[in-house]
């Protein structure tokens, strides 16, 4: 027999999109439920989303008193940033502040499963729960409402659903919205290797184009609290598999970052890219509402993936809470429907621009080659070429073309 619930509002997923969600929700005086599939034991290999930018951290600071310091205290603002052309360096800057003068820091580094135990401690601090081995199995919205059944049978009726599942979401097929995009021809091996104690690097971010002694291949060196990750882009005519072998990222490891951290390896995985949005961020009644990796994939370059899934979680905390207190129907989907414009709007923007670096990265054109070609030569001469070496493979700097009190 199942057994039934009457929660306000459900939040499937407990990634940091989710809980942000659940978390900027209970901000709002709007109770909330986070359904997750895995396990309260669950483990969450690799770094994966290190860098929180401070738009970010200002979100979850305004959620909740103390989260976003706590956040940037255990991370770390590496004050230096590198670019090498094929061995040569053509852009050196450190900062002296590097994480600026105001209350929280620019950006932070540390790994995600950090951020997560963060953002897991509040939601138990303000008596949210998390529902763990509860896999999403069916959404079914009306003009009333959603019910949301469990695979082990639970029902759960609810105004608003946040489906923040994860790529593989349930919650976006249910709705019936389906991925638009494409992905990268490369692959990319990430490792991440753990800070030798007794003599440790340098705190800087470092991007080799061309590298030499990797057969040419760029390379992106980022430290984070712990550790540094070491993201190595293929060629098209490479074999992932073996590059991602212990002992090909051993090596590339001993080359780029020393032969000190040869053993340091914690963690390798390779990737091909996929930039990619749902062709609609909500249900046809209003009243589901896809956040994060529900609702779109992008290239990592500029992190953009973690950051505006954050963003997406407070502005469709934003939309409910309204929505779920107007007295007029009107008002309330115009809320949800606002939402998905705007988002589905940023989402479009960071998928261009995490593109467009991808594109520059893999790029072989003949304009792309001599444009980089021409600023390595200028550099010595003229910083700024230099800094455009340096800024490039992150994509644009700007924001979304919305209103936004975040970069995301």
């Amino acid at each position: 027999m199942s057994e039934s619930h009457d929660e306000p509002v459900v939040v499937a997923g407990a990634g940091p999109t989710g809980m942000t969600a659940a978390l900027a929700l209970e901000a709002r005086g709007v109770p909330a439920v986070v359904l997750e599939a895995e396990s309260e034991d669950r483990e969450r290999p690799g770094s994966r989303a290190i860098y929180v930018h401070g738009s970010t951290l200002h979100t979850l600071e305004r959620n909740h008193d103390g989260l976003g310091k706590r956040l940037a205290d255990a991370g770390l603002v590496w004050p230096t940033r590198r670019t090498l052309w094929r061995g040569k360096e053509v852009f050196s800057r450190t900062y002296s502040t590097p994480g600026g003068s105001g209350d929280l820091p620019h950006f932070t580094s540390l790994p995600q499963v950090d951020t997560e135990d963060f953002l897991l401690e509040t939601l138990e601090e303000v008596g949210v729960d998390v529902h763990w081995d509860s896999t999403v199995e069916t959404v079914e919205s009306s003009a009333d409402g959603v019910r949301v059944v469990t695979e082990d049978g639970e029902e759960w009726e609810s105004p608003y659903v946040v489906g923040a599942d994860g790529a593989g979401s349930t919650v976006r097929k249910e709705i019936g919205s389906e991925f638009d995009g494409s992905q990268s021809e490369n692959s990319f091996i990430i490792a991440d290797v753990d800070e030798d104690p007794e003599n440790p690097r340098d705190h800087e971010r470092v991007f080799h184009y061309d590298h030499p002694d990797l057969d040419g291949r760029n390379v992106l060196l980022v430290p984070f609290t712990g550790g540094w990750r070491v993201d190595i882009q293929c060629k098209v005519t490479d074999d992932p598999e073996r590059l991602a072998s212990d002992e090909a990222v051993s090596d590339m490891v001993a080359t780029t970052l020393g032969e000190r951290y040869r053993d340091r390896v914690a963690w390798v995985s390779s990737y091909q890219f996929k930039q990619v949005t749902a062709d609609t961020f909500v249900d046809e009644h209003r009243r589901v509402l896809l956040a994060g990796e529900a609702g779109h994939l992008f290239a990592p370059f500029g992190a953009r993936g973690m950051n505006s899934g954050i963003a997406d979680a407070d502005e469709a905390a934003s939309a409910i809470a309204v929505a779920s207190r107007a007295r007029s129907r009107g008002v309330a989907r115009a809320e949800v429907e606002l939402y998905a414009s705007r988002r589905e709007t940023a989402a479009e923007y960071n998928k261009n621009a995490a593109g467009e670096a991808l594109e520059y990265l893999q790029g072989d054109g003949v304009v792309t080659k001599f444009k980089k070609r021409a600023a390595a030569g200028l550099s010595d001469y003229w910083e700024d070429a230099g800094e455009w070496l340096d800024d490039a493979p992150y994509g644009p700097r700007g924001g979304p073309p919305i209103a936004n009190v975040g970069r995301y």
